[in-house]
């Protein structure tokens, strides 16, 4: 039988494989694999050390149809920055701790939501957590508990976590301000709801200040790619800002790289505050300023609310607001006559 099985190395282990080698019948490993009492203790560590030898994995598709104890959580994600992926991780933690189930679907530039909202329904998902796309009402609106991360959604139908761009906006500025800074633009994350309400956030915030004379944003997107391509077209225009509020980490860390190549000093010649607060902003050569949002705290919120709406559970605020924090790092400072001096030998 181990001859029959190495002779073909593509096909998954089953059951009845590590049950053959391991000389015990199927369902004696599907009770050790499934966790349940009815095997001794010596056996349960033959079956799992002959299923981890063979490659073993159980079969989630065919575990979740045959169960209907454990919520089934459909996540569409977006492949946008580093933050995303911190979200996801979050949301897979609190399942694992409420007992669900995950399932993810992604969009891509050439698989919008539908597409990828039809592959949580072929799986017979209880509800879902959109990531993105940040759009307007969601297509599963009404037929399925949805709950969206990170922007807001006007259908009632629609759970909402999200953090306050308008007090993370305020808090970027005011300390820009605070700093000395009066130039300050936002590079924005183009088109999407998340960016509108962070680019709408800015101009308040520097109205607020009396710098409405000086509100200014400039075309970004969501990836470092898109902050290089915003920082080299400032860079041949006759003059720069001394201080750039950015979408989010990664916008910022691209503009950040690119005025360095550039042989401009952060924060001397210019200031960066980035937003998010990701794993991206904490390294060392970076060091940005930025609004932080928790995933793991959006994530969780996100995660409970769909178990509550799949499990009948009062619900008493459709949107979750959380707070912004702002975290100063050694992308901002005062702007300085140096930094003049710099930008007038362009």
């Amino acid at each position: 039988m181990n001859d029959s099985v190495s002779a073909r190395p593509h096909k998954r282990p089953t059951l009845e494989d590590v049950g053959a080698r391991a000389g015990v019948s199927r369902a004696l490993v599907s009770i050790v694999m499934r966790g349940v009492p009815g095997a001794s203790a010596e056996t349960r560590e033959r079956v799992l050390q002959v299923a981890a030898e063979m490659g073993y994995r159980p079969d989630a598709r065919a575990r979740l149809l045959a169960s209907n104890s454990s919520p089934l959580l459909g996540v569409v994600f977006s492949q946008f920055g580093v933050f995303h992926l911190e979200l996801l991780d979050g949301l897979y933690s609190t399942a694992e701790q409420l007992g669900c189930d995950v399932i993810l679907s992604a969009l891509t530039t050439h698989r919008d939501e539908r597409r990828a909202v039809e592959t949580l329904q072929d799986f017979r998902c209880d509800a879902v957590i959109l990531l993105g796309p940040e759009g307007g009402t969601p297509v599963l609106a009404g037929r399925l508990p949805v709950t969206v991360v990170g922007w807001r959604v006007k259908d009632p139908a629609v759970d909402v976590v999200r953090s306050s761009d308008s007090q993370g906006a305020r808090q970027a500025v005011d300390h820009l301000v605070d700093l000395g800074h009066t130039e300050i633009i936002h590079v924005d994350g183009g088109r999407g709801s998340v960016s509108v309400a962070r680019r709408s956030s800015y101009r308040a915030a520097m109205r607020r200040n009396g710098l409405e004379p000086q509100v200014r944003a400039s075309g970004g997107g969501f990836t470092q790619e898109d902050g290089v391509r915003a920082a080299q077209l400032l860079l041949q225009e006759p003059s720069l800002p001394t201080a750039i509020v950015a979408f989010n980490d990664d916008i910022a860390a691209g503009v950040l790289e690119t005025f360095r190549a550039a042989g401009l000093q952060v924060p001397q010649a210019i200031s960066i505050v980035g937003w998010n607060d990701s794993s991206l902003s904490r390294l060392p050569h970076l060091d940005l300023t930025t609004v932080r949002q928790d995933p793991n705290e959006m994530a969780r919120l996100a995660v409970e609310r769909s178990v509550e709406r799949v499990t009948g559970a009062p619900v008493t605020d459709r949107e979750v607001v959380l707070p912004t924090e702002l975290i100063v790092r050694s992308s901002t400072g005062p702007p300085s006559k140096a930094a003049e001096d710099v930008l007038s030998q362009r």
